[in-house]
């Protein structure tokens, strides 16, 4: 297991925001959200007029000013600070990430001739050499050889990985450790543009661009901003008629507390923590969209090996067909696989040792090794004396032999369905025109897998399995896993036109990848989360990359956007049920005087106007720094529908909303009415 890298909130981060919000003060920083600029416009009249009194010719004491100054200001500060809090836990990320960025000294092959230079010196194409202890000096793919690496400087696990030239584990990240063996490898970056600069990049928060929700919400929260800043101003000759004094200070100070303070000082942090929690999760998010966009899935397409099953499908069985024997079959299986290096060609030699079984070793010796391809889906080996040993897909096999004027067993069919029928892959055996058995191929799936899918369904995703194996291999692994549909023999081309059926229904689609041929359908998913393992071809293609290259753990991170999308939706319930409450608060004890009727409203019984509004805009002050561990943390999320979702919002978020008001109002108002 993978350790995360999970920054709590030490006292240098506290100290660093604390300081960033003072920072953040700058008008043009501010501009940024509106609704929080408003409040800072409102500070900054205030100050002067708690400076110079008489030139404004406000009637409140200079005291009423510099309190309803102070409040506003930590409004603002509070607001700066779950900002900067939330960008300090990336910024201490990225500054783990830059540890592990130093200087390496290269072995590059010029011209076949061995040279040390530093590795900023290096270009993309270079070829370098790396042995046994020695740091890979930059981003590259392996071309040459096979090694252990250990990636712990940037995944955190522990257990070296093996890097082989010509597979879809062949990418290296630079600042990696050989363990073992010696690597040629050509770099695919150029000084700065490595996978780990990027990565530096992408987990700085201030950096990170507002999603297209996160947008629509900001204008949401501007347009409620500017109706009761006419509000407020429309109030002023109203109260002018009915011979109350509203002065400056008390207009701003309510229109602070009606306008939505509270989520427009936590929705940066709210998203900012989002994608905090997705590189804390080892996972590298290439923007705040991806993020979101994990959240709203639909559709999730995984690939079955490796990701739904372990992905080792190895020799479990010898099964012999027509009038053919379990020894037999072994023999010229063994024969088939003994120059194939493949895990499958190699587990067929471990089998035969386990069943204390063996073969004559001199027969394969100088035959010619016959590889697999997509083509023949064959392999095996041309025996010197002739003979044509051939092992793969049944109904490959089938046509091979067929080809050669060979007839085929009449129990191969029903043996080879069996094997489909309980999730294993059928192998056929095969010398010239002669089929003798088959070796049974199992795959298994993987712990729990059927419970996370349960999960994905109460969300509302349709979960597709992706396979090469026929269709009833595929059905079985389907059925046995849980998913909702599956495609058997699946190309390249048929995941893109999976995900492009499924876009075009509206939906967003999300799918995990590692390999060259992956990275098309990587592209065009709306999530395309790429293991680190994987070619440099996927991580490009996709915008999410996993450092720990566990391929499940795209059902977390769908987890996280939906986090994501309710803590922002539970905050701005409560922040917009807050100003409600505080309408009640403030308006009621403002006009009572005058309007004697208006009584009926005044619930709270506040002491007076004064006290109504310094309580009312003391909460609104008090509940931002109150709400900014809910806003870092993100709200629980259990999976249901979005039904039961948003009824649930509404009545924690929405009445707890309106109620927290009440009762902190009237509490603050009890002291505030004593003090003034």
């Amino acid at each position: 297991m993978s350790t995360n890298r999970k920054k709590s909130v030490t006292g240098d981060i506290v100290i660093n925001a604390v300081k960033d919000s003072f920072i953040k003060l700058n008008p043009i920083a501010m501009a940024k959200n509106p609704v929080m600029f408003v409040v800072e416009v409102g500070t900054f009249i205030v100050l002067l007029m708690t400076l110079i009194p008489g030139y404004f010719g406000t009637e409140e004491s200079m005291g009423f000013n510099l309190t309803v100054f102070l409040i506003l200001l930590f409004t603002v500060l509070f607001a700066n600070f779950a900002e900067a809090l939330a960008e300090g836990r990336g910024k201490a990320q990225a500054d783990s990430l830059k540890k592990t960025k130093k200087e390496i000294t290269a072995n590059i092959d010029v011209n076949g001739v061995m040279k040390q230079v530093p590795s900023s010196d290096l270009r993309k194409g270079d070829i370098v050499v790396v042995s046994q202890g020695e740091l890979i000096p930059g981003d590259g793919e392996v071309i040459e050889g096979l090694a252990s690496v250990d990636e712990s400087a940037i995944t955190g696990e522990s257990a070296p990985v093996i890097k082989e030239a010509g597979g879809d584990f062949g990418s290296v990240t630079g600042g990696t450790r050989v363990v073992s063996d010696r690597i040629r490898v050509k770099m695919t970056s150029d000084p700065g543009e490595s996978f780990l600069d990027r990565m530096i990049a992408l987990v700085e928060g201030a950096k990170r661009q507002k999603t297209p929700n996160e947008i629509a919400l900001n204008t949401l929260l501007t347009s409620l901003t500017l109706i009761f800043l006419i509000v407020v101003v429309t109030l002023a000759p109203i109260a002018k008629y009915l011979e109350i004094g509203l002065s400056v200070p008390v207009l701003i100070s309510l229109l602070v507390c009606l306008i939505p303070t509270t989520i427009g000082g936590l929705l940066s942090a709210i998203g900012i923590a989002g994608m905090d929690r997705v590189t804390q999760f080892n996972v590298i998010a290439m923007s705040g969209k991806a993020v979101e966009a994990s959240g709203d899935i639909n559709t999730m397409i995984l690939d079955k090996t490796g990701t739904i099953t372990f992905g080792n499908r190895m020799a479990s069985e010898f099964v012999p067909v027509g009038s053919e024997n379990v020894m037999t079959v072994a023999e010229w299986a063994a024969i088939g696989s003994v120059k194939d290096e493949t895990p499958e060609g190699r587990s067929v030699l471990e089998l035969m040792k386990k069943q204390g079984l063996s073969y004559d070793e001199s027969v394969p010796i100088d035959g010619e090794f016959i590889a697999f391809k997509a083509e023949t889906r064959m392999s095996g080996i041309d025996l010197k004396d002739g003979r044509k040993v051939r092992k793969g897909a049944v109904d490959a096999v089938k046509k091979w032999v067929e080809a050669q004027g060979g007839s085929i067993p009449s129990d191969l069919e029903q043996k080879g369905n069996s094997i489909a029928k309980e999730g294993g892959t059928p192998l056929a055996v095969a010398v010239d025109n002669s089929i003798f058995g088959l070796i049974y191929l199992k795959d298994t799936v993987k712990p729990g897998m059927r419970e996370r899918f349960d999960q994905l369904r109460k969300m509302g995703i349709k979960t597709m399995m992706c396979t090469g194996d026929n269709p009833l291999t595929a059905a079985t692994i389907a059925l046995e896993a849980g998913v909702d549909d599956f495609i058997a023999e699946s190309k390249p081309e048929d995941k893109i036109a999976v995900i492009r059926r499924e876009q075009a229904e509206g939906k967003l689609v999300a799918m995990t990848g590692d390999g060259t041929n992956d990275a098309p359908a990587l592209a065009q998913a709306d999530v395309g989360l790429a293991m680190n393992s994987g070619t440099v071809a996927a991580k490009e293609a996709a915008n999410m990359v996993d450092l720990d290259s566990d391929p499940s753990k795209i059902i977390e991170v769908v987890a996280i956007g939906k986090q994501l999308l309710m803590t922002r939706g539970a905050l701005t319930t409560f922040s917009i049920a807050n100003d409600v409450a505080k309408y009640f608060a403030i308006i009621p004890a403002m006009f009572t005087l005058a309007i004697p009727e208006m009584e009926v409203l005044n619930v709270m019984k506040l002491g007076s106007p004064l006290s109504a509004i310094l309580s009312a805009l003391i909460f609104n002050a008090i509940i931002i720094p109150l709400l900014i561990p809910l806003a870092m943390k993100g709200v629980a999320y259990k999976p249901m529908s979005s039904t039961k979702l948003l009824q649930r919002n509404i009545f924690v978020y929405g009445l707890g909303g309106i109620a927290v008001p009440f009762v902190g109002i009237k509490l603050i108002d009890l002291v505030v009415h004593l003090w003034i």
